[in-house]
């Protein structure tokens, strides 16, 4: 279904491998962007050190997902490296009501569940510059072993490989200027037809009288 006429906001979908930036990117763009917020998803996986539960992630047990799954409450939802991630639809519909636009951060999988639902919904894929920084990348966190990482290479071609989903495609090769050009699709959302007529329809009105 479209987002309302009658709305303000624009609703983003980010996607890309493991390791692209993509978290960093949005972090940083709503850092500085009071009229856009980062939706925080649900998550079965263990906290990682650092990570505030509410603000990374809602963690809870595979027991309250499943649950909440049953209800109908994810926009979208998928299983990856064993641990499943949703989405939760009301939170998402309140804030874009609200006049905010709204991030989601998640892979091709979800990704494309929202755009089944959100057929105006932008989509950007974000990518490494090279298969090898992003080798350099899942390495140089020192989160995980050679066979995870392993793991997660194959999992990032195979998120790689439905780049052309997407609206817009960002190579996260230095991340000021990718910052900027994912700062430019906001500002091009913010300027569609949809949003600029909600928001001067007293102007649109005087110049039709």
């Amino acid at each position: 279904m479209p987002l309302s006429d009658a709305n303000s906001s624009n609703l983003f979908i980010v996607f890309g491998p493991s390791g692209a930036g993509k978290t960093s990117l949005v972090r940083a763009l709503v850092a500085d962007n009071p009229h856009t917020l980062c939706s925080v998803s649900y998550t079965t996986r263990a906290r990682r050190p650092g990570e505030e539960d509410g603000v990374h992630y809602h963690f809870v047990d595979i027991q309250t997902f499943e649950a909440m799954r049953a209800r109908g409450e994810f926009l979208e939802h998928a299983q990856v490296f064993g641990n499943y991630y949703g989405t939760a639809e009301p939170a998402v519909r309140q804030q874009l009501a609200s006049g905010k636009n709204v991030i989601l951060e998640i892979d091709w999988q979800g990704a494309r569940q929202v755009r089944q639902r959100f057929n105006d919904g932008i989509s950007v894929c974000i990518l490494p510059p090279s298969r090898g920084e992003l080798e350099t990348r899942l390495t140089n966190r020192g989160q995980d072993g050679p066979e995870v990482i392993a793991g997660r290479m194959a999992a990032a071609q195979a998120e790689i490989a439905h780049f052309d989903e997407a609206d817009f495609l960002v190579i996260n090769r230095d991340f000021d200027r990718s910052l900027a050009q994912l700062r430019a699709v906001v500002d091009v959302g913010a300027l569609s037809l949809r949003v600029q007529k909600h928001r001067h329809a007293q102007l649109i009105a005087e110049l039709l009288a």
